[in-house]
């Protein structure tokens, strides 16, 4: 360790970045519970010295194994390779998860700084000639190494990462690869902060109480907490483009006109001729990817990623998009009759539009079903359903949380719990940030400070957070979650046990495929409506009353209400990523022309647009999921079918499944290929079946 923190020293001097060594927590021992980043201690200033010398001290690890005196072998080779670059993850994860969760323009300015430092870093490891030959070398003869499991894999998809990183292109070619690497990262990034200030940008501000009529107590409390917010729309009631704002209005509001100005705001985020404009960046991006797939010897950047995905190659995610789409775009006419129908029951005397659609399918299903979200809210308060999430995990794998109230906290919002497994065990740490706010970004996600891993021989715990978007409290209220916001509860829960459960040797083979990732947590969506975990969780707010047998069978009726609609919005988003990323040639490109050619093609009816329009589909656009968003129903006929094993079982809490589970599938990492640990799980490849009639599209 001393002689570790010496080469820090020198090198932060010879970067001139800092004066004085200690003064850096990345270069510091946390002496925190669970060693969790002491969040209060880092400063913007830290960042970018660490990210340097994570950078210094990760090259100066390769180059030693470059100069081995000794012949490339699998420990001095590959897992010395596993085991480089500690500080740079380091300071990576700590500084990307609180990019996404709790930005600043100065964080956001760092993250511009430092990502053609990150890509040219990535590209030089990849791109070390002297580094591949090792690696090469050992690959070549590792059928004689008498190598495991576990040992080959991580040799095999460290060759693999070389040679689809260009490690075999000539040299002129590869500083074309990595040309097109830096501008793919830069213009990633700037999407995803444009949109964030774009969301952030637009405000609808009423002034007037009468505009208020039909939206629920709550929603009106909320919009009248974000105006006190600032001095210029104190006492009036201010709604944005934030979900948990959006999405309640455009369900409950009479006001049609305004209906329609804040639904048009946003559809056309970052579609505004403006400094958060995205159009310019997509036409780039479209470019440079499939310039990337050509120079790597692909014809599209489809068939690029996707290799490497359980799905193989493109034709087989448009066989699954498009068995999927004819029944939802079937369905999905029929919903718009029937709202067609109402309006003209009531007189409406207009056609249905985009804003209505949300406003009318509440009070559609109300009349079908007599159920409306707000009667269900107060049986969803936030707390109970995160005590739910805990009874469930209990019941199935004997794991525990338990709060911790001394440790930092990445956001004052946050929460931090313990897990344990049954035997006592230590399992890891779980960050919990439930509430919207300007510096985060949209939606839900989980991610990590810390990955699990091995050092020593031991285990290291991870360190999992969950953030999301939820409905805060307001005045005297606690928050009230939709059902939607209970299945995004359960569904990033799935993907923290992933993480917490995760028992992999090599870092290498830590990861999933992109369509194998969404498995562990779309499968805890299966168990939020069960009846015998309702009675569990689903307790009114005030009375502590237990969910009424009543609104159980309605909610049970009304499930598979309104899936025209839902999965058609996302099989139409996922055809269009699909379609962006099978371009084989660019040519003349129109943003908004290719996306409209996109949806006439599928039939999209003009009353729902993609879940994600172009110029603001982050999950392609940013990296993440890019010719990928397909994943979550690739991953839905993995889990519907999974959960028939639980229910095959006569028990849905079969701790016998759920050890099958978590021992084929959650504690795995990437160390099988991902088909073969689920037929190791559930005895057989799935089938459409379960998947068609948990949706109601059989």
């Amino acid at each position: 360790m001393k002689n570790l923190l010496i080469l820090m020293s020198s090198l932060i001097i010879a970067a001139g970045t800092l004066s004085a060594q200690d003064s850096n927590p990345f270069f510091q021992d946390w002496n925190t519970p669970f060693e969790v980043p002491p969040f209060e201690k880092i400063a913007n200033a830290d960042y970018l010295p660490a990210f340097k010398v994570g950078i210094e001290q990760q090259n100066a690890e390769i180059d030693a194994i470059v100069k081995s005196p000794d012949d490339p072998g699998f420990d001095n080779t590959i897992v010395a390779l596993d085991n480089s670059g500690e500080l740079l993850s380091r300071v990576s994860r700590v500084f990307y998860g609180l990019n996404s969760a709790n930005t600043s323009e100065r964080m956001q300015s760092i993250a511009r700084d430092i990502s053609p430092l990150l890509t040219k870093h990535r590209d030089d490891i990849n791109l070390n000639s002297l580094l591949f030959q090792r690696v090469k070398a050992v690959y070549d003869r590792k059928e004689k190494l008498g190598l495991d499991s576990d040992e080959l894999r991580l040799l095999e998809e460290t060759y693999k990462g070389f040679v689809r990183g260009g490690a075999n292109l000539p040299v002129d070619k590869q500083e074309d690869l990595r040309r097109l690497n830096k501008e793919i990262s830069i213009l990633q990034l700037t999407f995803g902060q444009n949109l964030l200030a774009e969301t952030n940008h637009y405000k609808m501000i009423i002034e007037d109480k009468s505009d208020l009529t039909g939206l629920p107590k709550g929603i009106i409390d909320a919009a009248s907490e974000t105006a006190n917010g600032d001095k210029a729309t104190s006492g009036k009631w201010v709604f944005t483009l934030h979900n948990s704002s959006v999405l309640p209005f455009l369900q409950f509001s009479d006001k049609r006109e305004l209906r329609e100005e804040i639904f048009t705001a946003y559809i056309n985020r970052c579609n505004n001729n403006d400094e958060y404009d995205n159009k310019e960046i997509i036409d780039k991006l479209i470019r440079f990817r499939l310039d990337k797939a050509r120079l790597l010897g692909y014809n599209t950047y489809a068939g690029f990623v996707l290799e490497e995905r359980m799905s193989k190659k493109p034709e087989n995610v448009y066989n699954l998009l498009n068995q999927i789409w004819t029944p939802a775009l079937v369905r999905a006419k029929e919903e718009a009759s029937e709202m067609q129908q109402m309006i003209d029951r009531e007189g409406g005397g207009f056609l249905l539009e985009g804003w209505d659609w949300r406003y009318y399918n509440e009070k559609v299903m109300a009349e079908k079903f007599n159920i409306n979200e707000e009667q269900l809210r107060p049986y969803f308060e936030l707390e109970n359903v995160r005590d739910g999430i805990f009874y469930l995990t209990e019941k199935l794998y004997g794991i525990s949380f338990t709060k911790i109230n001394d440790a930092p906290l990445p956001h004052k919002d946050a929460t931090l719990w313990e897990c344990r497994d049954e035997d006592g065990t230590h399992l890891g740490v779980l960050y919990l940030d439930f509430f919207p706010r300007a510096s985060k970004r949209g939606g839900a996600w989980c991610g990590g400070y810390r990955p699990q891993g091995y050092k020593h021989g031991e285990r290291t715990a991870p360190v999992v957070t969950i953030v999301c978007n939820f409905t805060a409290p307001t005045g005297d209220s606690p928050a009230l979650l939709t059902p939607d916001e209970v299945e995004t509860f359960f569904h990033e829960f799935g993907h923290a046990l992933h993480g917490l459960f995760r028992n992999v040797k090599y870092d290498g083979i830590s990861g999933v495929p992109r369509d194998f990732v969404e498995l562990p947590s779309q499968i805890m969506e299966n168990w939020v409506f069960e009846p015998e975990l309702l009675n569990v969780y689903a307790r009114h707010y005030q009375t502590g009353a237990v969910i009424p047998q009543e609104l159980v069978d309605k909610l049970e009726a009304s499930s598979t209400f309104g899936q025209g609609f839902k999965t058609g919005e996302y099989i139409a988003a996922s055809l269009l990523d699909m379609d962006y990323h099978t371009l084989k040639e660019v040519g003349d490109f129109n943003v908004l022309a290719f996306e409209d050619s996109s949806m006439n093609n599928i039939g999209l009816i003009p009353q729902i647009p993609p879940r994600y329009r172009s110029t603001y589909f982050q999950h392609t656009m940013t990296g993440g999921y890019t010719a990928g968003y397909y994943s979550y129903i690739w991953a839905e006929v993995l889990d519907t079918d999974a959960y028939q094993a639980f229910v095959e079982s006569g028990d849905i809490f079969d701790k016998a499944t759920a050890k099958r589970f978590r021992e084929k599938i959650l504690e795995r990492g990437g160390s099988e290929e991902a088909m073969k640990m689920y037929v190791d799980f559930r005895g057989s490849e799935p089938g459409i079946d379960a998947l068609l009639k948990k949706r109601g599209l059989h």
